[in-house]
């Protein structure tokens, strides 16, 4: 770990300079090997780390999702037997089922940050990884990397998943319950996601577009 020096800051350029997330403190950039992270001295902070090859995982990573959506969202997460009757459902008969039921808003809240953000963010993740591969169109990654930034917050699958196990433990003392392939689509989706996001340090992104 690369120490990281707060001295002699005002002589110092803005792109030399880096401020912790956490704590605020404005410190020197120090550059990082493949593999080196460095850390706030205040807070302790994990404030960069160089990922070695990086593109090529998350390239990987982002395919994988994006293969994964599709089940995810559209086979059955369980089938419900009740009274004699066998229902199967998924995310998508979810939404319709709340338009239905006379929940608009609610349907439009589940669609956004259940199905489609997550997709918008795959998507941005995917042409800013393209952009760099083949080195063109940077300011246009530069702006979907910051759009993909602003839809983070907003993507909740671990919020619906979640809602989903709950809804399990509701109806198993009622019904015949039965987990589908979706919900095992669903959950690996998810996984992916988190490990995507993980391998996709955001200080080599916004480096890697700003060099033409």
């Amino acid at each position: 770990m690369p120490p990281t020096h707060t001295g002699n800051l005002p002589n110092l350029p803005l792109d030399a300079l880096i401020a912790c997330h956490e704590c605020d403190l404005l410190m020197r950039r120090e550059p990082l090997e493949p593999g080196e992270k460095s850390c706030c001295p205040r807070c302790g902070f994990e404030l960069a780390v160089h990922r070695h090859q990086w593109q090529r995982r998350c390239f990987a990573l982002v395919l994988t999702a994006l293969l994964l959506y599709i089940p995810a969202n559209f086979l059955p997460i369980m089938h419900l037997t009740l009274l004699g009757q066998t229902r199967s459902e998924t995310i998508w008969t979810s939404v319709l089922g709340l338009f239905e039921s006379g929940m608009p808003g609610v349907a439009v809240l589940v669609l956004l940050s259940g199905m489609a953000i997550p997709l918008l963010k795959l998507l941005c993740q995917l042409l800013v990884l393209l952009s760099l591969r083949f080195k063109v169109a940077r300011p246009t990654g530069m702006l979907l990397y910051r759009t993909y930034h602003h839809l983070r917050e907003w993507g909740m699958l671990e919020v619906y998943l979640f809602g989903i196990l709950v809804s399990i433990v509701k109806l198993i003392d009622i019904a015949d319950l039965s987990l589908g392939i979706g919900l095992a689509c669903f959950v690996a989706l998810l996984l992916t996601q988190v490990w995507l996001e993980l391998n996709m340090p955001s200080h080599q992104v916004w480096e890697a577009l700003s060099n033409e």
